[in-house]
């Protein structure tokens, strides 16, 4: 029995003792990661401020890892490639399946910190409510710029923010040109077609049922064509999202009514909230709802 609780107190001092070496390793690898971002990173760079700083970024990057898929869809916009981007959905909607290729998963809403030293980045670049908790590992690494995101209503200025950042104001007014462009080509083909109509926008997830309101992004984007909303909808909110229980529904209701979702089993979901007594009685009114992932 002495023999037994001897050998349990030596493994345990030895698991002890390799948890405290790997811990300093660990420690160590990162106190001497300062010095990596400046042998290596290009010598053109343009100055940014970050709080109370400035940060030297390169002015044109070569291995930009980002911290949200909204961002790597903004530099692929700004035609950068990111090497490396988290992805809180671990997939991508099928307009960036093809774009998003070789681009290195690092993790969900914070990166895999292991992952990230392997790529060797030159510009580390995300927000600051999923950033500022490992700010201070990330910027070992690599200059980091964590930008202010407050959700779908601020998608006009994180895409501007994110230009500005890495030196593409001309590539932003371009893209710009071209969304207005298409704005103006959708109201014309539409014409007085669905003048007077309102047009609904909800989305079915883990929560439930909910509006993109009119300081949502899509919300903005019907704004922008000159459509109209239902009264419920036609509001703004904190995120550009308010929540619709099923009891009512009706905030859901307009003549044209366009369902997305952010779950796979959403045909499913649809399908049974379909059936309920409220669903149609309540929107009764509805022409058509077309379903998109």
């Amino acid at each position: 029995m002495i023999k037994r609780v001897y050998n349990v107190i030596i493994l345990s001092l030895l698991v002890s003792l390799t948890i405290f070496l790997i811990s300093a390793c660990n420690r160590k690898a990162y106190d001497s990661l300062p010095n990596i971002y400046k042998t290596t990173a290009s010598s053109s760079c343009h100055q940014v401020q970050q709080a109370m700083e400035e940060i030297c970024i390169p002015t044109n990057p070569q291995s930009l890892v980002t911290l949200s898929l909204v961002t790597a869809a903004i530099a692929l916009d700004l035609k950068i490639k990111p090497v490396g981007s988290t992805n809180f959905y671990q997939t991508e909607p099928g307009y960036l399946e093809e774009k998003m290729k070789g681009i290195k998963l690092l993790g969900r809403s914070q990166p895999n910190l292991e992952k990230l030293l392997l790529i060797k980045p030159d510009l580390i670049l995300g927000w600051e409510s999923t950033g500022r908790e490992i700010q201070s590992q990330l910027s070992k690494i690599a200059p980091t710029i964590l930008l202010d995101y407050q959700g779908a209503p601020s998608w006009r200025e994180h895409f501007n923010s994110v230009a500005e950042v890495l030196g593409k104001k001309d590539a932003a007014q371009q893209a710009w040109n071209h969304y207005y462009q298409r704005v103006e080509e959708l109201k014309r083909a539409l014409g007085d077609s669905y003048k007077h109509k309102k047009i609904s926008f909800i989305h079915l997830g883990v929560r439930g049922i909910e509006s993109d309101v009119k300081n949502s992004f899509a919300g903005s984007i019907l704004n922008d064509i000159g459509l109209e909303r239902p009264e419920a909808q036609n509001v703004v909110a904190p995120y550009g999202i308010i929540n619709i229980s099923h009891e009512e529904l009706n905030k859901a209701d307009g003549d044209i009514l366009f369902v997305a979702t952010w779950t796979n089993n959403y045909k499913q979901v649809l399908k049974q909230l379909q059936q309920k007594p409220l669903w149609k009685n309540r929107l009764s009114r509805a022409l058509r709802a077309k379903i998109l992932k």
